[in-house]
């Protein structure tokens, strides 16, 4: 009771807050680091984009290729959260979050490699184990440096704004990679060979992987460099301190209600994003994919183009001015507005009448990786205000684990929604008027209704622009720092 009174009594003597000069990350240091976003989102981009080779280029059955986005994410489910605990309690004199960056990049470039080295004569069963197997390995490695890269966005400044600007720089890079892999379909069928493509696309953006994630672990600055070094304990302690955080974060309330608003927007987006290809392909295109694959890059370019340049920057200052709630309350409709325009944007007589929603639908990605991340972070102080402990890493272990198990749901749940839908591979461009108009509901419907319930969590959250600024005098003063 003494605390919450204490912290109180700063609310009542709050006003509107500015970043001081101290408080400002470098422009280098937020270019670095905006790179090793770029490659968080590109591997996760490029995947999505890729996966389409299984059903399209080998055939594979639709309810097989959910079961394949399933099954790592619950491997992710002990290990994101694993590693982060890991990260925030290692020390080193290159920092807790770097070393596990730099072999993480190494390691999860090479697997990315060798995820897509895929043969139609090796047969569907093989091709599902093999694929299957290696992304499970792959999703633990990329997490060893994704992970990290989370947590060390949290820290890297202990101001409100800053964070925010942070977050902005970070996701205006990252939707490169959103404006890059619509056109991955594209460029796989090149050669009319989707298989063949893919083999080769998957070299490339390995490579990335390897050199863009190496930048922010060599110089990229950590901001707790003088935390005290934690006892060395037996295996059974460190998984009982594991399990004890794990249970902490759970029950922390503001960072349950920001899990539940991502997995809520990002899983109707990914699920929306899973019909889509199918729409344009079958319902506009009559199955042509040379056709369809133009507009499936031109959306996802239109929609990455307008957020690089308007709807990052917009949100960034929004977030400022009115606060990162109030910004959301704004965004999540305004993307709800784009889904509902696909309903007459999917038109085969004019199909890039879809184009006009594209925009609108950008919103809500815009303020999940800019406007919650940041959110994020304050969550980090209040949670250090009331144990005494730092725990970045797990926090990001469990918030990334929340992302991934929508990309999960949203596989899962496509491959059997699709499989209800009637569609069928050797149907072509001859799939049933009924299938085509309920593979169109789902991919309106779903994101809107999931919108619809975030809007709530969104409106109850607890930690403003004030609480957060009292948050932080009250840790410096337990540190003993000065406050500015």
């Amino acid at each position: 009771m003494r605390k919450q009174g204490k912290l109180e009594e700063v609310l009542e003597h709050s006003s509107h807050h500015s970043t001081a000069p101290e408080d400002r990350i470098p422009v280098f240091q937020k270019a670095v680091y905006s790179i090793g976003a770029l490659v968080n989102q590109m591997q996760a981009a490029a995947i999505t984009a890729m996966v389409l080779v299984l059903n399209l280029g080998l055939g594979m059955d639709p309810a097989k290729v959910g079961i394949i986005g399933t099954v790592p994410r619950l491997i992710d489910a002990f290990t994101d959260p694993m590693i982060g605990y890991t990260s925030d309690n290692s020390r080193s004199r290159y920092g807790r979050r770097r070393p596990f960056m730099l072999w993480g990049a190494l390691a999860a470039g090479v697997l990315f490699m060798l995820l897509f080295q895929l043969y139609k004569e090796n047969g569907e069963n093989f091709n599902f184990w093999y694929f299957l197997i290696i992304q499970c390995f792959f999703v633990v490695i990329f997490a060893f440096y994704a992970i990290p890269l989370i947590a060390l966005g949290f820290e890297m400044t202990p101001d409100y704004h800053e964070r925010t600007r942070l977050q902005g720089w970070g996701n205006t890079m990252g939707q490169i990679a959103w404006m890059i892999s619509p056109w991955l379909f594209k460029f796989m069928y090149t050669n009319k060979d989707l298989v063949h493509g893919v083999r080769t696309l998957a070299v490339a953006i390995g490579l990335f992987i390897v050199v863009g994630g190496i930048l922010p672990a060599i110089f990229n600055k950590e901001y707790f460099t003088s935390l005290p070094k934690p006892e060395k304990k037996k295996l059974r302690f460190v998984l009982r301190d594991f399990f004890i955080g794990f249970s902490i974060a759970l029950k922390n309330r503001p960072f349950v209600q920001l899990c539940i608003i991502t997995f809520l927007i990002f899983n109707g987006f990914m699920l929306a994003s899973s019909f889509t290809a199918y729409v344009i392909f079958f319902y506009d295109f009559g199955g042509d994919y040379g056709k369809g694959g133009d507009l499936l890059g031109w959306n996802g370019t239109v929609s990455a183009v307008v957020s690089f340049f308007v709807i990052f920057p917009l949100i960034s200052k929004m977030a400022t001015k009115l606060g990162k709630r109030n910004t959301l309350l704004i965004t999540i409709p305004l993307s709800m507005v784009g889904y509902a325009l696909k309903w007459w944007g999917y038109n085969p007589q004019h199909p890039y009448l879809l184009l006009f929603a594209a925009p609108f639908i950008a919103f809500s990605l815009g303020s999940i990786f800019t406007v919650v991340t940041s959110m994020l972070a304050d969550v980090c102080d209040f949670d250090e205000l009331q144990t005494g402990t730092r725990r970045e890493g797990i926090f990001g272990g469990i918030y990334w684990w929340m992302i991934k198990l929508g990309q999960a749901v949203a596989s899962l749940t496509s491959g059997f929604l699709l499989n209800w839908t009637g569609f069928k591979e050797s149907l072509h461009g001859n799939q049933t008027p009924q299938t085509l108009l309920q593979m169109r509901l789902c991919d309106i419907g779903i994101p809107i209704m999931a919108s619809l319930i975030a809007i709530y969590f969104i409106s109850t959250f607890e930690v403003t622009e004030d609480k957060a600024y009292a948050i932080r005098r009250q840790l410096e003063e337990r540190r003993g720092k000065s406050v500015s």
